[in-house]
Parts: C-alpha cells; structure tokens; sequence
C-alpha cells in the first residue's frame, strides 16, 4: 500500500509552499479511501512518495486516470494568498491504495 502525490514542477513554487500542497493532497486523498485501506497503510508506515508533473494538463492527466481507476485521489487547487493565483491546480495525491494499482497512474513519473 502507498500513496503517490503529484506535484507540478512549473510553477516555481517556494519549498515551503510545496511541502503544504503536498500535504493537503495527501490528507484529502487519505480522507476519500476505503477505511480497511487506511487501517492496512497505516500499518505498513504509510509510504508517501512525490513525484513530478511539468503542468496544469499532466496533473489533471494523472487526477483523471485515478478517478476512471476508482482509486482515492485528491487534486488541490490553491487559495491564492501567498505566491499563486487562486484555483491554480498545484498537487494531486492518488491512495492510499495497493502498490500496483497506484504505480498504474503514477508509475511513469520521476521522483521530485
């Protein structure tokens, strides 16, 4: 079990401003999947891994083939108060879910 977030590598984003819309992916994902999938990952650490993503289109890409996978997935679209213009889609988390039906989606992406 795993959790892969997508995180697009175009938009020049602060480390810290990453590091949050990486993590508000990853919480809104955990949100949406199945209880014994959570109970399943917690146990097994809760692996995380991010990758990268070169734009608005790649990142909608990866949202829509975890969703027609069934998979949890959760694309965060930023508030605009700090470096970004409000509704620009920054991250997607995909799982947590079974290693391979996560590297289905995600598997061909680099790591950040």
């Amino acid at each position: 079990m795993k959790q892969v977030i997508a995180a697009r590598t175009d938009l020049g984003m602060g480390r810290g401003k990453l590091a949050a819309q990486v993590a508000h992916a990853s919480l809104r994902a955990y949100e949406k999947a199945d209880p014994d999938a959570v109970r399943t990952w917690k146990g097994e650490g809760q692996p995380k891994i991010v990758v990268k993503v070169g734009s608005e289109g790649e990142l909608l890409d990866v949202a829509e083939e975890a969703r027609r996978a069934g998979l949890p997935a959760a694309l965060v679209r930023d508030a605009g108060h700090t470096q970004l213009e409000p509704g620009t889609a920054t991250a997607c988390a995909v799982g947590p879910a079974p290693d391979n039906q996560v590297d289905a989606v995600t598997g061909d992406l680099s790591l950040y």
